[in-house]
Formats: structure tokens, C-alpha cells, sequence
């Protein structure tokens, strides 16, 4: 079991669509856009995914897709969490046979159980299915925060629960959870990402990188390797278009009219999803246009 994969830049990529169904030449293109770009690994049908308006056969087949195209060349982390135990583990368990390298478990959301209940929805999961997991701790889209406590449990108990993606917002926290536990931490927010590798994150799982893995990857790499006034200073750059990529529309409104912006993927989201205004579009332009010759250049590399 590889359970020292989870560093560097890792992607939540988007799922494209057109015309109402999964558009998989384009996610085939944006793969491979992605893993050229430089980045750690690939993480399909998590909250960048759109994957609680996604059919469960969709879900299974988008995982399949990504982990074919991206042939062994990074790790694929598939998101399999939902709010059904039952569910989590028959996604998670058809993951493991399209030959996904790991899982991303998100808490619960909606029903918002007790720590008790986080505890025991990933212990049977963990249980069941021996790939190397990634908790998603995300309270602001789930209503429910996994306590520190709960996954140095988990950590502890349960050899292939690895890493968590701490997207609480939370600097603090993540500091308590690194003096309470040697989980691996990623950062789940791209503007928090140099701040949380200085306090010991191994890296992001990130929402911008579909658009810039190179750039996205150049922090995390310099950061990985002490190289901290090269990170600070891609942190500079990109701080503006990490910010408003997640706060001009929820997540993944803008990140998904950027890449349509740059022609790489069909304007289009599943409802309750939608796009965005022409005032936040205008200004996600000129946000994303310092970028669009390193885009393309990516795009035609």
C-alpha cells in the first residue's frame, strides 16, 4: 500500500458535460492537460465534480474514465463519500476495481451524524475496502466537522486511513491536528495551501490547478523542497485568482467558466448548479487573464 502518495499538487477536477451528459473526450483532454501540467495526482467526483448530482452509474464510469487515461502516470484518487454508508462502500468497492490508487471519504453530509457516526462510517468503509484513504473534512459544505479527536482515532485504528483533506479554513486546526496525530494533512483550500505546507501540510487538493496545475504544482514543489521564498512568491501570484476562484459562485461555478473561458470544456453544469452572472464572469476574466498564455501554452505543450 502506497501511503506516502499524498504530496505535491493534487487536482479536484471538474466533471465536463454537454448537452446533458458526461463529456468524456473532454475530461480525457483535461486529464491529460492536468498530469502534463506536473501535478501529484488526480481526485474525480469529489464537491469540484459535481458528484451529488451525478447518477451512480456516471459516478462509476467518470472514475473509470480517468483512472484509463491516466494510465499509472499519477495517482488517481477517486471521491467515493456520500451520505449513505451503504452507498460510500458499493462506489468505493466498483473505485477498486477500475483500479483507482486511493479514496477521498467526505463526511456525511445533510444528516450530520455525531463523531460516533463519522467513526463508524469510515471504519466500515476502511474495513472494507484496503486502498489508502483521504478523509474530506469540509464542515461548510457538509454541516458537520470530523473532530481532531475522531481522526487520530481513525488514523490510529485503521492502517489505510492516511491522509485527510483539511478544508475547514482552519490554520489552527490544522495545527492541532498535526500535534495529535501523524495523519498526513493536504490543504483543501487553494488560497490556504503555502500557509497550512508551512505548518506541515504535504500539499493541496486543488480547485485551481485544473487551470494552472504548473503553476499550482511550482508552489507545492518549492514549498516541499524548503524552498520558501520561491513558494511565497508563487503564492503572490496566484493568491487573487485562488481567492476568487472560490469566492465569485460557489465552487465549481467559477473554476468551470474559466476552463470554458479557455475553450477546454463546454459552459455547462447539472442543477442545481448554474452559470454564473455577466458582472462575476467579467471579473473572473480579468482575474484568469495574466494566465491565458500559460494556459495555452499547457494546452499545446
Amino acid at each position: 500500500m502506497d501511503t506516502g502518495m499524498f504530496k505535491g499538487c493534487f487536482v479536484a477536477n471538474v466533471t465536463p458535460f454537454r448537452d446533458g451528459a458526461v463529456d468524456f473526450p473532454a475530461l480525457d483532454e483535461l486529464v491529460d492537460y492536468i498530469i502534463d501540467g506536473g501535478v501529484g495526482g488526480i481526485v474525480p467526483c469529489g464537491t469540484t465534480g459535481e458528484s451529488p448530482a451525478l447518477t451512480q452509474d456516471e459516478h462509476n464510469a467518470i472514475i473509470a474514465a480517468v483512472v484509463k487515461r491516466a494510465r499509472k502516470r499519477v495517482p488517481v484518487v477517486a471521491g467515493t463519500g456520500t451520505n449513505c454508508t451503504e452507498k460510500t462502500l458499493e462506489l468505493s468497492q466498483a473505485a477498486a476495481r477500475a483500479g483507482a490508487d486511493g479514496l477521498m471519504l467526505v463526511a456525511p453530509y445533510y444528516n450530520r451524524p455525531n463523531q460516533r457516526g463519522l467513526y463508524e462510517h469510515f471504519s466500515f468503509v476502511a474495513q472494507a475496502v484496503p486502498l489508502p484513504i483521504m478523509l474530506y473534512n469540509i464542515p461548510g459544505r457538509t454541516g458537520v466537522e470530523i473532530s481532531v479527536e475522531t481522526i487520530a482515532r481513525l488514523h490510529a485504528d485503521h492502517r489505510n486511513i492516511v491522509a485527510v483533506k483539511h478544508a475547514t479554513g482552519s490554520v489552527d486546526g490544522a495545527c492541532e491536528l498535526a500535534a495529535a496525530s501523524d495523519i498526513t494533512i493536504l490543504s483543501g483550500d487553494d488560497p490556504l495551501t503555502l500557509p497550512l505546507m508551512s505548518v506541515g501540510a504535504t500539499g493541496v487538493v486543488s480547485v485551481v490547478a485544473n487551470l494552472l496545475p504548473r503553476e499550482m504544482s511550482a508552489l507545492t514543489g518549492a514549498a516541499l523542497k524548503g524552498d520558501w521564498e520561491s513558494a511565497r512568491a508563487w503564492h503572490r501570484k496566484l493568491y487573487p485568482v485562488c481567492r476568487d476562484l472560490l469566492k465569485l459562485d460557489i465552487n465549481p461555478i467559477p473554476i468551470k467558466t474559466a476552463l470554458a473561458l479557455r475553450g477546454m470544456i463546454a459552459e455547462e453544469f447539472r442543477l442545481p448548479m448554474c452559470g454564473m452572472d455577466a458582472a462575476k464572469k467579467d471579473k473572473l476574466r480579468s482575474v484568469i487573464n495574466p494566465f491565458s498564455s500559460a494556459a495555452a501554452a499547457g494546452r499545446t505543450a
